[in-house]
């Protein structure tokens, strides 16, 4: 973080003197002389217990919520919400800086297309990004306190759970172009409906310029009949559609990334491969493309550019052992995610499939929404399923599985005699895998489960394995050695 008067980050939240802050740190043992402290109260650590440490530390200010003992009144901030005020300190330092910036956000795809993004920009000159998928009130300040005078690019992600949140990140950031990956029903609980959803995401216009490029999936019939403020240049993107200003033709998925055709009405043809599974990282692809190419870059070198991505984290990380290939694709996931994800692992090159899938316990409206009449669940997933049947009546149209060992041949042959069973695991939303994985709609059955119970239980079935959070002991089962810790064991 480049030094800023105190007067300048804090205008808005405080009166304060000259006097040159160096940093803005959340974290008490990150605190340094000359930075400020923001407390967050939360769950199980409440920062306002570190603020007294953190003035002794050095710290020239503390924002709180509250007056803390130990504290000196001319060197404490209280604002109503923490969240709020990282914003407005973020706001006052993005200010100092120029760089090009893009915004990125959706229900899925964010951080994959922020990666494309960076794979392109940074060709160009120094770029900034938000590392991981920090991308809400806390992470994009941190990003944006980054800048520096040698910064020329920049590429930042924005999540949201409620309206009213992208609005004030776009405001903050202020980018020069945007774009909006999809609308799916993430935070559907909070926001009611997906045209809701939609509108939150399209927040992201607040902070855009007059004429400003505003990518959209063409795909996506949610952003097709939104409203668009007049001051945005909407600039659409499709796989299925020559109507769109870009699209993709002659998709192909190879073991090592995708090969398609760029069809650009401005700047023509281009055949390319991206290194990256999955036609939604087609699409996460060409959001990249349309938004360099109508902030000015040329489009030939754009294309060569996206050859050139890298995943983060554990996205799609192949493993090949002894003849079996391990994708793994772990982060926190959702409904439209998980539906990408699969579907990705429909087409990919082999035999045989395994799929290794960890709990997805924010799906309420996705299974309340759904005909159930066989429900297996175990877990944290069990005081829901007894609420869901009694709320939809439905404690005598089906049984409730509450372990894995109740999964026995008996019942397995039970569930498939049904004429019409949409088996869903609490968990692990199993409708959609088996959708996903091309069984028959009309009779969806338990494929494998493993649970956590003594001995690592397992009952095999057929060729899909549930996992609740497992990776060593379904390695284990298929004969792959095991090069990477499990998810808990990282941290």
């Amino acid at each position: 973080m480049k030094p800023i008067p105190a007067n300048q980050l804090l205008a808005g939240l405080a009166l304060a003197g000259p006097e040159p802050i160096t940093d803005v740190v959340t974290d008490s043992r990150k605190v340094t002389p000359g930075c400020v402290f923001v407390c967050f109260p939360g769950e199980h650590v409440d920062g306002h217990d570190y603020a007294a440490a953190a003035c002794k530390a050095g710290a020239a200010y503390i924002v709180a919520n509250r007056p803390v003992d130990g504290v000196p009144e001319d060197r404490l901030v209280v604002v109503p919400s923490s969240h709020h005020a990282m914003v407005r300190m973020a706001s006052n330092y993005r200010m100092l800086f120029s760089p090009l910036m893009i915004g990125v956000t959706g229900s899925v795809g964010k951080t994959t297309t922020k990666e494309f993004c960076y794979a392109v920009l940074s060709a160009f000159g120094n770029t900034l990004k938000t590392e991981g998928n920090q991308n809400n009130e806390i992470g994009l300040p941190n990003t944006l306190f980054r800048l520096d005078t040698a910064t020329e690019y920049a590429v930042v992600e924005m999540g949201m759970s409620h309206a009213g949140e992208i609005d004030r990140l776009a405001r903050c950031a202020k980018p020069d172009a945007g774009i909006i990956t999809c609308i799916g029903v993430s935070h559907i609980e909070n926001l009611g409906s997906r045209e809701n959803i939609c509108k939150a995401k399209l927040e992201i216009c607040a902070g855009l310029p007059e004429g400003a490029p505003l990518v959209l999936n063409y795909d996506d019939e949610y952003l097709r009949k939104a409203q668009l403020p007049a001051h945005v240049q909407p600039v659409w993107y499709s796989l299925t559609s020559g109507e769109a200003d870009v699209s993709a033709s002659a998709i192909r998925q190879e073991e090592d990334g995708m090969s398609f055709l760029v069809d650009d009405q401005d700047n023509g043809c281009f055949m390319i491969h991206i290194p990256a599974l999955g036609r939604h990282n087609v699409a996460n692809a060409l959001a990249a493309y349309c938004v360099a190419t109508r902030l000015g870059l040329p489009a030939r070198q754009v294309i060569q550019e996206l050859k050139n991505f890298q995943q983060t984290g554990m996205r799609q990380r192949v493993v090949d052992s002894h003849g079996v290939k391990v994708i793994e694709d772990c982060y926190n996931a959702n409904p439209d995610s998980m539906r990408a994800a699969l579907e990705m692992f429909r087409d990919f090159p082999c035999q045989r499939r395994f799929a290794l899938l960890g709990s997805l316990r924010n799906n309420r409206r996705s299974l309340q929404e759904g005909e159930l009449r066989w429900l297996h669940a175990q877990g944290h997933g069990l005081a829901f399923a007894r609420e869901l049947a009694e709320t939809k009546g439905m404690m005598d149209q089906f049984q409730l599985l509450e372990s894995v060992e109740r999964l026995t041949p008996q019942v397995l042959k039970e569930v498939r005699g049904e004429k019409k069973v949409v088996c869903a695991n609490v968990d692990l939303f199993s409708g959609l895998i088996y959708q996903m994985l091309g069984i028959s709609e009309d009779l969806y059955t338990p494929l494998f489960a493993i649970a956590r119970v003594p001995g690592w239980c397992a009952h095999r079935v057929e060729e899909v394995i549930f996992a609740n959070r497992i990776i060593r002991p379904a390695y284990k089962y298929l004969g792959v050695r095991q090069k990477y810790k499990p998810i808990e064991e990282r941290g």
